[in-house]
């Protein structure tokens, strides 16, 4: 196994006496696959690292370097600590909890898949580049089932792509006739790590399987009600590529949640970011001062109602979520330290 130049720079070479390191390939609820020598081998965290651990953030994701030790029958290892991350890939965990869930660590590309029909969406993009933006990872836009739309209509959505976003490369392509995969393979270079993401139904398990040459991977077809399609990847993995690549998958996202993320929201919204620096105010909000330029770009065309609009929605979003975060941190905190107290106290009573 190759290890990344910038990994390697990480590795602390006096703990190489007492441990080796692996890439975590799969996670599966509280255990994971730890590839070594060629071989994947499951591993659990060790008790130190597991009552150590603070947030999502410490506990190890697909594409982590560890340092393990191998269990005396050889079967099995032990996760002792994470190898400092490059980059990690993060969103809200979906539902009401406000935590973040790692997607991916250690990504130099991550590709955003839409299909060119109803799933194709500007305001969605936004939503993936501020999360890619923010990890410093860099994205690029695939758009599925091309065989299904003209070359008229292809056009219109590369054309529109490249005016929103100028500096992202984007490819349409078809897992039906084939169009464009020669291009998506060329963009694969060997040692680097690369993720999939998108929602249900949008191809990326296909793609996936055309990448590998086989049909490793089980896939399932889209709802025609409502052009759907279910969660057929249930669990983040890394899979090697021949020329060498690595390819993570992750199931289909159908709640993208940002926070956490100022540095993704400015790289995503440069535009703007670069306009409100001649607002009248420091502090604009860009929502109804007088003297504002981001509103006096959108009152002369220069800049969509629908790019701020959305620019407004997710600062917001992420404010919420925010405030939300470090309170419960603070709880957090406040409850352990609690904790600690009482069983200083009873540890006093007994002596």
């Amino acid at each position: 196994m190759n290890i990344n130049p910038i990994i390697e720079s990480y590795i602390d070479n006096k703990l190489l006496s007492d441990f080796s390191v692996g890439l975590i390939c799969a996670v599966h609820k509280n255990s994971y696959l730890v590839y070594f020598n060629g071989n994947p081998l499951r591993g659990e965290l060790s008790g130190r690292m597991q009552f150590s651990a603070e947030s999502a953030m410490d506990y190890p994701t697909v594409g982590d370097y560890v340092y393990f030790q191998i269990t005396e029958d050889q079967t099995s290892l032990i996760i002792h600590e994470l190898i400092p991350r490059y980059s990690a890939l993060k969103r809200k965990l979906a539902g009401k909890q406000i935590d973040y869930q790692l997607l991916g660590a250690n990504i130099d590309v991550a590709f955003i898949i839409q299909s060119l029909d109803q799933n194709f969406n500007i305001n969605r993009l936004d939503r993936y580049l501020v999360m890619i933006n923010e990890a410093g990872i860099t994205p690029k836009i695939l758009l599925s089932k091309a065989d299904l739309q003209t070359v008229g209509e292809i056009e219109q959505k590369i054309i529109l792509i490249g005016k929103t976003y100028p500096d992202i490369e984007a490819v349409a392509f078809s897992n039906v006739d084939m169009l464009g995969l020669n291009s998506i393979k060329n963009m694969l270079l060997q040692d680097q790590t690369y993720c999939l993401l998108g929602s249900s139904g949008v191809g990326k398990t296909t793609l996936l399987n055309q990448l590998i040459g086989k049909n490793l991977l089980v896939t399932e077809a889209v709802r025609e009600k409502d052009g759907r399609g279910r969660h057929t990847t249930s669990a983040r993995q890394l899979i090697f590529l021949a020329n060498g690549a690595r390819i993570i998958d992750t199931p289909g996202m159908r709640e993208l949640g940002n926070f956490g993320n100022e540095q993704g929201l400015s790289s995503t919204f440069a535009e703007i970011e670069s306009l409100a620096d001649s607002c009248r105010y420091n502090n604009c909000s860009h929502e109804h001062e007088v003297g504002c330029a981001v509103l006096n770009a959108v009152a002369n065309g220069e800049l969509a109602q629908q790019k701020l609009a959305n620019f407004l929605k997710m600062r917001r979003e992420a404010a919420h979520y925010d405030r939300s975060y470090l309170e419960q941190r603070q709880r957090d905190k406040e409850f352990g330290k609690m904790c600690k107290a009482v069983m200083k106290d009873r540890k006093k009573d007994r002596l």
